[in-house]
Order: C-alpha cells, then sequence, then structure tokens
C-alpha cells in the first residue's frame, strides 16, 4: 500500500507542472486554422469521395496491416531512446530524430493522399529533463462538412524512458510504452487518410507523458484557449503486449507470463453523466453492432471503472481536466507496474528491456516478440472504426426524460430531423446498457425496467449510424396527474450499493443528497466486518448524486463494509466484496 501511496503522490506532483507551459504554436498555421473550421472543404475534397459507412468499416479492417505496424516499431527502436529530454539534432537518435520521422511519415502519406493529410507540429515552452523548449507531432485530416467544427483526436505518446525518469543515454526502445500506440496511430492515418469524413480527424504524438503528461496538457490547454472544439480523444498507451509480467498496475493481469490476447481495457473518468464513460459506451457499442460480426478474431471491450490504472495516468487526463471526452485504451495484460525503485522489479515496463524482442537462435534476427502485431492491429481497427463513425455520425440531440409508475417518457429535442434514435437504459450497478430501444418519434414511451436506471439518447442517421450519447439522466418520478414525486421525502442520504460489486481493483460508492445539510466533514469509511477501519475516504455533500472512487488493487478478498459518516456519525452502511 505504501508503494501504491507513493506513485500516487509522485504522479500527482508531475501532473500539477502540465499547466505551466507556455508559447504553444501550430507551426504550420494551415493546421491550425483547420481545426478550427476556417477553411474551403473543397480544396481537400477526394478525387473519389469514400463516404459511406460500409466502405470505411471495411477498408479500415482490410487496410491495417500486422506487417506495417511492425515495420514503424522496428524503425522506432533504432532511435535507441525516445526520451523527451535527449538529442534533438543527431539524424539518426534521440528524440528529434524520432519527432521528424513521425513528421515525414506524415508528409509521406499525405503525398500518397493527393495531399489533404496536413503536418506540422505543436511547439511549446516547459522545461522538462532541463530543456526547455518541446513540440508534438500531428496530421489533421480535414472534413468535408465545416458546419460541424468539433475533431476527433487519435493519439499516443512517442516518448519512452528507462529506470530514471530523465536518463536520456540509457537504451529506451519503449516499444509497448509506447511505440505500440505511436506506430497504431501512424497506421490510421495512413488507412484512413484515403477516406471523407465529416469532421476533421487529428493523428497525433505527444512528447512529456513520462515525466507528467505535458505533450497532451499543452495541446489541451492550446485547444482550449484557441477554441477549437474537441468532440472525442482515443488515448492508446501499451496497446501491443498480451504477456503478463511478475507485476502489472491493478487492475492488470493474473499472473507472470499469463497471456491474453483478445481484450482491450477503455479506461475513462467518471460513472454517471460522465462523457467520458459515455465515449467509452459508444466505442463498445459501434464495435459490438458494427464491427464483430466480420472479424476473425473477436475483442472483449472491457470498460474499467477507474480513470487509469492505480496510481497510473495518461494523456486523456488533461483533455478531460479541459472539459473534452476522453478514455484510454490499454492492453489486458502489462509487463510490470513500472515500480523500479524496488530491487525486486524485474519485468519490462520502464526499463531497458521494453524492446521489440529477443533473438532465440543467434542469427541476429528477432524471432520471438513482445508486441504482438496481429493484437495491435485488432486494437488499431477498433479505434479507426470507432474514430470514423464519431466523425461521421450525425449531432447528438437533446433530451430529457420522466418516469411513472411502469414506464419511462423521452422527449428528444433534435432541430435536424433526423427521424431515427436510440434510448439506452442502464442500470447503475453495471457500465454497461441493460437495454436499447429504437423509436422514431421524439416523444417515445418504453417499458421501466424493475431496477433504478439512468437514461440517454443518441440520433441516427439514414445510414444507421448513431450520433455519440447524450449525458445520462434520473428520471424524476412523475403521478398520472404530472406532479412530480419527492424521493424519498423522509430522508436526507441514501446510500448505494457499489459498483461493480464484487470486484477487482476499482469500484464507485454513490450516496444521494436529497436536501441541503450543514456539516463539518463527510467520509466514506471501509472496514472489516468487525469495524476495524482500512481506509477513509473524504467527500464533499452535494445536493444530487455523489460520486466516491475507491481503489484498492488486487490481492485482497472477502466481505468488507462502507459507511457514509457526516461529523462522525454513521448515516448508512452496505457490504462491498473484494474478488481477487
Amino acid at each position: 500500500m505504501k508503494k501504491t501511496f507513493t506513485t500516487l503522490l509522485l504522479f500527482n506532483l508531475l501532473f500539477i507542472a502540465v499547466y505551466g507551459q507556455t508559447n504553444m504554436l501550430s507551426t504550420n498555421p494551415v493546421a491550425e486554422e483547420v481545426m478550427l473550421g476556417n477553411y474551403d472543404p473543397a480544396s481537400y475534397m477526394p478525387t473519389t469521395v469514400l463516404n459511406h459507412p460500409d466502405e470505411i468499416i471495411q477498408g479500415i479492417l482490410a487496410g491495417v496491416s500486422p506487417d506495417s505496424l511492425k515495420k514503424y516499431l522496428f524503425d522506432m527502436s533504432a532511435f535507441h531512446t525516445r526520451n523527451t529530454g535527449s538529442d534533438t539534432i543527431s539524424a539518426v537518435s534521440g528524440i528529434g530524430a524520432a519527432r521528424r520521422w513521425v513528421y515525414q511519415k506524415f508528409q509521406q502519406i499525405s503525398a500518397g493522399n493527393e495531399n489533404r493529410l496536413i503536418p506540422s507540429y505543436l511547439q511549446f515552452d516547459q522545461t522538462i529533463c532541463s530543456v526547455g523548449q518541446h513540440r508534438n507531432v500531428f496530421a489533421v485530416l480535414p472534413g468535408i462538412d465545416t458546419s460541424l467544427h468539433d475533431i476527433i483526436i487519435i493519439e499516443a505518446h512517442l516518448d519512452s524512458r528507462c529506470s530514471t525518469v530523465c536518463d536520456t543515454a540509457c537504451l529506451a526502445e519503449g516499444m509497448e510504452d509506447n511505440g505500440s500506440g505511436s506506430a497504431l496511430v501512424l497506421e490510421l492515418a495512413r488507412v484512413m487518410s484515403q477516406f471523407a469524413f465529416d469532421r476533421t480527424i487529428v493523428f497525433m504524438t505527444t512528447i512529456g507523458e513520462e515525466q507528467g503528461l505535458y505533450g497532451a496538457g499543452s495541446f489541451a490547454k492550446y485547444a482550449k484557449n484557441k477554441g477549437i472544439a474537441i468532440r472525442a480523444v482515443l488515448n492508446n498507451d501499451i496497446v501491443g503486449g498480451i504477456i503478463c509480467g511478475e507485476t502489472s498496475s491493478p487492475p492488470s493481469c493474473p499472473g507472470l507470463n499469463e497471456i491474453d490476447s483478445t481484450q482491450v481495457r477503455l479506461f475513462s473518468a467518471g460513472s454517471i453523466n460522465s462523457p467520458n464513460k459515455q465515449l467509452a459506451r459508444f466505442i463498445k457499442l459501434e464495435y459490438a453492432e458494427e464491427l464483430q460480426n466480420l472479424v476473425t478474431v473477436p475483442m472483449l471491450l472491457t470498460i474499467m471503472s477507474a480513470e487509469d490504472r492505480s496510481g497510473r495516468g495518461g494523456d486523456h487526463i488533461p483533455f478531460r481536466q479541459e472539459g473534452f471526452p476522453a478514455m484510454r485504451f490499454t492492453s489486458a495484460n502489462e509487463h510490470g507496474n513500472a515500480n523500479t525503485s524496488d530491487p525486486n522489479y524485474h519485468d519490462r515496463q520502464h526499463t531497458s528491456g521494453d524492446v521489440l524482442g529477443v533473438d532465440t537462435d543467434a542469427n541476429i534476427i528477432l524471432d520471438s516478440f513482445f508486441v504482438d502485431f496481429n493484437y495491435l492491429s485488432r486494437n488499431a481497427v477498433i479505434n479507426g472504426v470507432a474514430a470514423a463513425l464519431a466523425a461521421i455520425g450525425p449531432v447528438t440531440p437533446g433530451m430529457q426524460a420522466t418516469k411513472f409508475e411502469d414506464s419511462i417518457t423521452v422527449h428528444i429535442n433534435d432541430p435536424y430531423n433526423y427521424g431515427e434514435y436510440r434510448i439506452f437504459l442502464r442500470s447503475t450497478s453495471t457500465h454497461d446498457f441493460l437495454e436499447i430501444f429504437t423509436v422514431s418519434d421524439t416523444v417515445a414511451t418504453v417499458p421501466k425496467p424493475e431496477t433504478g436506471v439512468v437514461v440517454s439518447v443518441a440520433s441516427v442517421d439514414e445510414n444507421g449510424i448513431e450520433s455519440l450519447f447524450t449525458g445520462e439522466v434520473i428520471p424524476p418520478t412523475v403521478t398520472s396527474s404530472g406532479e412530480v414525486k419527492e424521493a424519498f421525502p423522509e430522508k436526507v442520504f441514501e446510500l448505494f450499493q457499489n459498483r461493480p460489486n464484487p470486484f477487482d481493483e476499482a469500484t464507485i460508492i454513490d450516496f444521494q443528497v436529497f436536501k441541503p445539510v450543514s456539516y463539518k466533514e463527510a467520509y466514506i469509511a471501509i472496514t472489516d466486518l468487525q469495524g476495524k477501519e482500512i481506509q477513509r475516504l473524504k467527500t464533499a455533500l452535494k445536493m444530487g448524486l455523489n460520486e466516491v472512487l475507491y481503489t484498492h488493487g488486487y490481492h485482497m478478498t472477502g466481505v468488507f463494509a462502507y459507511s457514509l459518516v457526516v461529523d462522525g456519525e454513521v448515516v448508512a452502511t452496505k457490504r462491498i466484496v473484494f474478488a481477487n
């Protein structure tokens, strides 16, 4: 537990510095103008317009190549290190050479696609590892409908590290962390640049992630300052490995050398009415409905409770903090928890051992790989299809919902008159939808499930593609005479069952505050069944629904209790199950 808190403290201290970046600018002004929607789409219209979802989905599925991903990774491994503070002058090693290589790849992709892809750097000033100026590399694929100004970002961090965060001399190939994500971004830029999307898509590799999410923080702040609307951020970090290490950051894998090549984890912040969780649900739904029946190896997309692994962070976080919907893809299995200060740490993550593979027969050719190129390819397709459908899908409607004795009525506000909508009902005990209804009217009544639910809506276009989902609402109960019932009028608080329960490493504890209350201190107390306190989680008492994330980690089992405590008085208690 002490190590977990140390890691969390270090991460929080590092992330505080993200907001110190200054002088942020796009080195290519055209890229910025396109992201702002200030351009003529006719200038970027391909000769052959491929815009139908069927041809896009099939094209991404057929186009993403494990061999192409492998080639990118071999090329990246040659730079010796991609540490943020490493050499920027050399043509063959260091972060400067790596950045220029990515930029040149974007240029090559653009040249093969009628010069429609616009490469640029995002340059910013920030002292990181004693270096004062840094650059992300990104490329902008202009949308063909400038009335839709919100962009989609597919991104990964390019920088690597070994055991010491600013060691620029050590070998730091960073193949799983995060050559895998960077290769995915490049491959999707290559495959997707042949298509015409309604909205603009940005492919980006960032730097400074290992020192505190600096590159992503700078782009998020730049976008906020410039007024660039971001519809969704898909962050890819450690997406190519399938082998479990001796250690792994919870909630990761069960044991050394365990293999999982058919699952990817989707991390995002929040729960009820979280645009980040709604983005993760959108990605999972599009995979299930548009892609799963077309693939030879189906994947399990697992929506995680927490924003990231215990004590860890990623590039999606600064985007979320600036108000943009963002999530993270990460392999089911990781080779290590990055705790390189532990003398007994022997895993590859954050060490010089994070290489592409090994030569088992001494012929100077790698023949056993730590990155699974087929698994990485499957993750790239999931990313590409989700981003593509978000880029061509309709506008999200507005909505209100009310609950009656045996039904829920939804009022949909759709100025675009799409004529078809989907209503999503979700139990607060799970991250996945309980029921989905497709309707054609803007006022629709659906059966009320026995369990309590939250409601959200999407519009559907003529091709059957959903918009991103609305925020979730807890519908108020209305009587037959139209009066809103006061829920639990005699109560001030209600403590709900945690979800998921049982859980592995993280769970969300909800409670409702029905009336304003004056208090000095409130917290959730985790105790054993004998009443011994294990952990105390401070909380505010806001009117409405309140959420507390409890992250414990693996390797604890049994039944425990959690209580809402206000000014020393236990208000309510429920039981909680540790599963692993």
